[in-house]
C-alpha cells in the first residue's frame, strides 16, 4: 500500500429508534442553535420529522428550518441557508435525510462564516478552513456523505455540478442511522442508492496500485453484502436486517477506508456527473448508464483485475487460459444484477440523447482542469465520448 493519512472522527449512532438521540448529540457536540435541513415531505411521512424535532424540544435546542432539497442539489438552497443561519444566529447543522440534504448541509457550513461566494471553495479559488458542525440524520442509505470528506452541488448559473476538495473538515461530527428510516423508500430509490454505493467502491477497486490485498477483500465483502440485501429489501421492504447491511455498507463504501492506501480512479463519476446535469436523473440510476460501458472500455488496460472482480464479487468460474472471458463475465454479471434491480441501461432509458454527447464533453472541459481526469485509465474527451457512446 502507499502511504496514507486516515481520520474518520464521526460519532456513529446505528439502530432502530436512534434519531431520539438528535437533541443530546446536538448538544454534545456544541449546538446551541441549529438549522434543520430537509428535503420533501417523506421525512414528516415516515416519523423522522417528528422524532427529531421532539428530540431537539426535549434537548432545549432551538431551530430554524430550511425545507425543498432537491435531488442533485442546487446552489440557490446553499444562498438560502447561509443567509438563514446568519439571520438566525445559528451555530450547528442539522441534516435530515439524504445525500442532497447532507450536501446542501456541507456547502452552507462551508458559505456561512465566508465573506465571499461559497461557490469559490468548489472552484478552487480559495480552501476550506472553517465550517460550522454539521450532524445528520440519514433516510436514505446511498451516497455515504454521512461520513465522507466531501460533497457535490450544481451552480445552477451555469448548470455546472462540481464536486469541492475533499477536507476533513466536511465530516459531520455525528450521524444517526436508523434502518428503519429507510424502509418506506421506492423499489428505485432503493436500488439507485444501491447502485451509488457500488460504484464508490468500484471507484477505489479499480486501481493501478499494487498488492492492496486489505482494501481489495474489503471492497469485494462489501460488494457482495449488497448484491446480497438489495434484492431481499426490494421483496420485502421491511426486511430490517438487509436494511442494516445496506445502511452501514452505504457508508462504509464511502468513509473511505476502502480506499486508503491506493490511488483512486473516480472516472465514472465525474462522466455522470455531466449526465445528470443535463437530464437530472437520480445519480445512482445514472452511474448505472455509466459504470458499465467505462468498465468495458478500459477492460485491456487490466484484464486481471477485472477477472478478479468477476471471481470474488460474481462468482464467475476462471478461465486461466483466457482470463479476458472472464472478465467481460464478470461485467455481463453486473449489467445482468443491475437490471434485475430495475435500474436503467442505457441513455435513453435516463431520458439522455445521444445528439447531447458533444454538448456533455465540451461542458466538462469547462471544469478547471477538466481534462483529463480517472487515474485507472486517463479520460479525455475521446475517451469520454466512446464511453457514453458504449451506453447508448
Amino acid at each position: 500500500m502507499d502511504n496514507f493519512t486516515f481520520y474518520s472522527p464521526t460519532l456513529f449512532a446505528f439502530g432502530d429508534g436512534e434519531e431520539c438521540r438528535t437533541g443530546e448529540l446536538v448538544r454534545q457536540f456544541g449546538g446551541t442553535k441549529a438549522l434543520l435541513i430537509i428535503g420533501g415531505g417523506s421525512v414528516k411521512r415516515n416519523g423522522a420529522y417528528d422524532a427529531v424535532t421532539a428530540s431537539l424540544e426535549a434537548a432545549g435546542i432551538p431551530f430554524a428550518e430550511l425545507s425543498g432539497v432537491q435531488a442533485n442539489p442546487r446552489s440557490g438552497k446553499v444562498y438560502e441557508g447561509i443567509e438563514l443561519c446568519r439571520k438566525e444566529g445559528v451555530d450547528f447543522l442539522l441534516a435530515l435525510g439524504g445525500g442532497s440534504v447532507i450536501d446542501t448541509a456541507k456547502a452552507i457550513a462551508m458559505g456561512t462564516g465566508y465573506g465571499g461566494d461559497f461557490w469559490d471553495f468548489f472552484s478552487g479559488k480559495t480552501p476550506i478552513t472553517d465550517v460550522l458542525p454539521v450532524g445528520v440524520v440519514l433516510t436514505i442509505a446511498a451516497a455515504g456523505s454521512e461520513g465522507s470528506d466531501s460533497c457535490v452541488i450544481t451552480l445552477e448559473e451555469g448548470n455546472l455540478k462540481w464536486g469541492c476538495p475533499k477536507s476533513d473538515l466536511l465530516r459531520p461530527k455525528f450521524a444517526v442511522l436508523d434502518p428503519r428510516l429507510t424502509c418506506s423508500l421506492p423499489a428505485y430509490q432503493t436500488a439507485s442508492g444501491a447502485t451509488d454505493m457500488i460504484a464508490h467502491i468500484c471507484e477505489r477497486y479499480f486501481t493501478n496500485t499494487p498488492d492492496v490485498d486489505v482494501t481489495d477483500r474489503l471492497c469485494e465483502a462489501l460488494m457482495k453484502t449488497i448484491v446480497s440485501a438489495v434484492p431481499k429489501a426490494l421483496e420485502d421492504p421491511s426486511n430490517y436486517a438487509a436494511r442494516t447491511d445496506l445502511m452501514w455498507a452505504g457508508m462504509l463504501a464511502h468513509n473511505n477506508s476502502c480506499g486508503i492506501g491506493r490511488v483512486q480512479d473516480w472516472a465514472s463519476h465525474q462522466i455522470e456527473h455531466e449526465l445528470s446535469a443535463f437530464y437530472d436523473c437520480a445519480h445512482g440510476a445514472g452511474l448505472a448508464v455509466v459504470m458499465p460501458a467505462w468498465m468495458e472500455y478500459v477492460l485491456p488496460h487490466d484484464v486481471n483485475r477485472f477477472a478478479q472482480f468477476a471471481v470474488r464479487v460474481w462468482d464467475c468460474d476462471m478461465d486461466f487460459v483466457h482470463p479476458e472471458i472472464t472478465a467481460k463475465a464478470g461485467i455481463a454479471r453486473f449489467r445482468a444484477f443491475l437490471k434485475s434491480i430495475g435500474m436503467p441501461a442505457t441513455l435513453s432509458e435516463v431520458g439522455a440523447n445521444a445528439a447531447d454527447i458533444p454538448g456533455m464533453t465540451a461542458h466538462r472541459a469547462e471544469k478547471p482542469g477538466g481534462f483529463p481526469f480517472g487515474n485507472f485509465v486517463k479520460i479525455g474527451p475521446e475517451e469520454m465520448t466512446a464511453i457514453l457512446h458504449l451506453a447508448e
